[in-house]
């Protein structure tokens, strides 16, 4: 099965000792950089409702961005994003074999670079795939990188031998993802908290446990995809009255607080 997440607003910048590969869409990403780079800071904090503190960050980073850069300038993208799905994916923990496993099964939607492989060298960057960027293409993102996720992900599947693309993205990510191009079978995991009355999905629970999920399939040997119903991590387990065609569901006890 491929696998795709989505990408992360927090970053984790520490060096990492790792070969890092280059993302497939770095052209078009680079396009998008100097398109952001002549956006003042009111235009960005408008963009992605940013505040001033977190505009001017985002206008230096894009200042800075190299279309050739240093390896210095550079993290693998799976082990820089820091935010709530990557604390569930814990990718810096996996050994040689499961990274090996995760760079052929695994990939992240980005906004910025289209589509991500774990050790693909980025540059720090926030651009959110909802953005309603004008370029030349259209007025938003998903008009810039029309069909080309889905163009990538069917052939990265193809390479595999995979008919099945587990989807563990938000709604936003796989948004960018035309699946009539496509072309594969998708499933999309459903996390549910459950009080006894009412079972419903946290986004922050909800977020983690995509990540776990992501991390299970990579670490399990699972293949196939009715395999995806045995994910019995943090208190997860299949719904099967829940459950929707493409849609497996996975309840667990409400959550103290939540």
């Amino acid at each position: 099965m491929l696998i795709v997440i989505s990408p992360a607003k927090r970053l984790d910048w520490d060096a990492r000792d790792v070969a890092m590969t280059e993302p497939e869409f770095l052209e078009d990403a680079n396009r998008l950089a100097r398109t952001m780079r002549n956006l003042t800071l009111g235009d960005l904090r408008g963009l992605m409702d940013l505040s001033d503190d977190l505009a001017r960050l985002n206008r230096d980073r894009f200042r800075a961005f190299a279309e050739a850069p240093e390896a210095d300038m550079l993290r693998p993208a799976a082990l820089c994003f820091a935010g709530d799905t990557y604390q569930g994916l814990q990718a810096g923990s996996f050994t040689k074999a499961q990274m090996g496993q995760a760079q052929e099964r695994l990939r992240i939607l980005s906004g910025l670079y289209g589509v991500l492989r774990p050790l693909d060298g980025i540059q720090p960057y926030r651009l959110e795939m909802g953005s309603r960027l004008h370029t030349r293409r259209g007025q938003s993102l998903y008009d810039y990188w029309r069909d080309q996720p889905a163009k990538a992900l069917k052939r990265q599947a193809g390479a595999i031998g995979t008919q099945t693309l587990v989807n563990c993205a938000s709604q936003e990510y796989f948004g960018a993802v035309d699946e009539k191009r496509l072309g594969l079978d998708v499933l999309t995991p459903v996390f549910l908290e459950d009080d006894g009355k009412t079972a419903k999905t946290i986004s922050f629970f909800a977020k983690r446990a995509r990540g776990t999920m992501a991390r299970w399939l990579i670490t399990s040997g699972v293949t196939e995809p009715e395999g995806i119903t045995g994910f019995d991590l943090d208190g997860y387990r299949h719904d099967a009255e829940r459950s929707a065609p493409g849609k497996p569901a996975f309840t667990r006890p409400r959550q103290a607080g939540a």
